[in-house]
């Protein structure tokens, strides 16, 4: 007896992209008392001017459906053609069911599959490499990716390390067959050794202990050792970076527009010099008015430079992210 295989589209690419962000902009002038910081150190630190932070209606379910419909929009696919919803979150907070599901239901899609996936700020990249195998490989004709993110509901606001950092908002891709290849080979990978960098503080346990437990109001917070992290991310994420290049065969005079994962305004200007960007690739630079919003980062970035016009259909892109784990991944992608 042979079990039969299945074989999917020749080639891949993002066919949409869409984006959601919350409502409430949050200038640095309105965290600087609780951290007895100032605007001058917070742009100096990180570049950021601001941020977005949900208000109680923009849950992680309304944000993902909401980029999920301007992907869908964008990509001309009617909701029905989305085989798998892969949502990658660090704060959807059950632990089950997944997310994706909701979303996958809310949206009209045809019972399709749908899962969550946990790799921090490098999940949407993560996301369109599963994406990409499943079109490939045939389990899928068209995926939809969402990276989302509440990082307000768990970040420490009395944190002089992260309270200025975190923010909240959604992207989405869709993710679809192609004549020619539309996102290149993934290099990813982890450094568990340094599992400890970035972490939730406090394990699930301990909350539910904690006093007044359940319904307390205690929250897990999101804890970073910064300046490891930038030494880390500044150099390791160049060399991945040029990995990916090399892996999808784009000499990096032929990259057009540079997306990083908008950790921080320093370790985005150090890794584009360290690959030594020629000055006419695009580089993006949406943490200065959204804040670093995890695995959402990438494709409200992007969304960012195509309203823009600093990235255009067909330019070739560079994505690579990183965080919690630590976790890496990066790509190379045609722009929708």
């Amino acid at each position: 007896m042979s079990i039969r295989s299945t074989t999917g589209a020749a080639n891949a690419r993002i066919l949409g992209i869409g984006a959601y962000r919350p409502s409430r902009i949050v200038p640095n002038a309105d965290v600087v008392d609780a951290i007895d910081s100032s605007d001058e150190w917070i742009q100096q630190r990180s570049g950021i001017k601001q941020r977005r932070w949900a208000m109680p209606e923009e849950t992680v379910q309304m944000m993902s459906v909401a980029a999920s419909r301007r992907a869908l929009e964008r990509a001309g696919i009617a909701p029905e053609q989305i085989d798998a919803v892969v949502v990658a979150t660090v704060s959807h907070l059950l632990q089950t069911p997944a997310v994706a599901t909701a979303v996958a239901h809310e949206l009209g899609t045809n019972q399709a599959a749908a899962f969550d996936i946990s790799a921090a700020c490098a999940g949407f990249c993560h996301g369109v490499a599963l994406g990409a195998d499943m079109v490939r490989g045939g389990s899928a004709g068209h995926v939809l990716v969402i990276g989302v993110e509440r990082l307000s509901d768990i970040t420490d606001v009395h944190d002089r390390g992260t309270a200025f950092i975190f923010a909240d908002g959604a992207g989405a891709a869709v993710i679809g067959p192609s004549e020619e290849p539309g996102i290149g080979p993934v290099v990813w990978g982890s450094d568990g050794e340094q599992f400890d960098l970035i972490r939730q503080r406090e394990d699930w346990r301990d909350v539910v202990g904690s006093p007044g437990a359940p319904g307390s109001g205690v929250m897990p917070h999101l804890t970073m050792q910064g300046n490891p992290v930038f030494r880390w991310a500044s150099f390791a994420m160049a060399k991945v970076s040029q990995q990916a290049l090399d892996r999808a065969g784009v000499a990096i005079e032929d990259l057009d527009v540079f997306v990083p994962h908008q950790a921080n305004m320093r370790i985005i200007d150090a890794m584009a010099r360290s690959m030594k960007l020629p000055e006419r690739v695009q580089v993006a630079r949406d943490i200065a008015e959204q804040g670093n919003t995890s695995a959402a980062s990438i494709p409200l970035a992007l969304d960012r430079m195509i309203e823009e016009g600093t990235a255009k259909s067909g330019d070739t892109a560079l994505f690579v992210a990183f965080g919690a784990g630590l976790a890496y991944a990066a790509q190379v992608v045609v722009v929708p």
